[in-house]
């Protein structure tokens, strides 16, 4: 029976189908590491008191990409070139969602608007995150390999998820509400088509390296399919919304180390 843990144990079992999934994992969280340290740093004057948690985001990234690189050498495997169709955060961007990185290079502090679409795309991406890695939680929390990893930045996604309510929750009160539902919605609505893009070139790959037959691979991008045209009739919705979280200040304290792997 085709099923998401059955799917995600096949990739798992095969060294190569692992190497490229933890390899476009640990790419993406490096790229947000880099991304937030960078917003962070440039944080503009009225809020500079966001700075730190900002730079706790982008630590915590920097984090995950470091866990699945670790994943990566415990097996005894280096990791592999990302395929560009398969590059969620580099897409993104191209996408015109969150910031540029022409600006984030710069050395041009950062406006309020600017952290308020940074917040925006961020609250759609941890959306994603959060549910993908609770997915792998729910199937994969007692693995002897992934265990601990994927429990641990199963709670780092969802504390990031909270902080981004807490602070856009913030910003609304501050007169932002307006600036805020529009780009959540732009956000939210550009994300689903990557995040179908991406899957269905992901899944591509993973096919020619584990042989599926056809019939396989074209029930899976059927599912692909399926999953967009859901978010995109209502699903999005789920990205928009701002409500306070059950976390208080959630990054407002030091990151956590990275679990022992070995």
């Amino acid at each position: 029976m085709l099923s998401a843990k059955s799917l995600f144990q096949e990739i798992l079992d095969h060294d190569e189908s692992y190497a490229l999934f933890c390899s476009i994992a640990a790419g993406g969280e490096a790229q947000g590491g880099w991304e937030n340290a960078r917003i962070a740093a440039l944080a503009p004057r009225e809020e500079r008191a966001l700075a730190p948690k900002i730079a706790r985001h982008g630590a915590d990234e920097d984090k995950h990409g470091r866990i699945f690189t670790a994943l990566l050498r415990k097996r005894g495997l280096q990791p592999v070139p990302v395929p560009p169709e398969t590059d969620y955060t580099m897409l993104l961007e191209r996408h015109g969602i969150g910031l540029p990185h022409e600006k984030l290079k710069a050395e041009q502090p950062l406006t309020v608007e600017d952290i308020v679409t940074y917040l925006a795309h961020s609250r759609v991406t941890e959306q994603r995150a959060s549910e993908q890695m609770r997915l792998l939680r729910k199937h994969f929390a007692d693995h002897p390999d992934l265990g601990r990893a994927v429990r641990q930045i199963s709670q780092d996604e969802d504390h990031h998820l909270a902080y981004c309510h807490e602070e856009l929750l913030r910003l609304a009160r501050a007169g932002h509400g307006r600036t805020i539902q529009r780009t959540l919605r732009t956000c939210a609505l550009a994300e689903i088509r990557v995040y179908r893009d991406v899957s269905l070139a992901v899944m591509s790959h993973m096919g020619r390296i584990l042989h599926w037959p056809r019939p396989k691979a074209a029930l899976l991008a059927l599912g692909i399919h399926t999953v967009y045209a859901w978010e995109r009739l209502t699903g999005w919705h789920r990205m928009t919304t701002l409500k306070p979280p059950h976390l208080t200040n959630p990054l407002g304290t030091p990151p956590s180390p990275a679990p022992e792997l070995v």
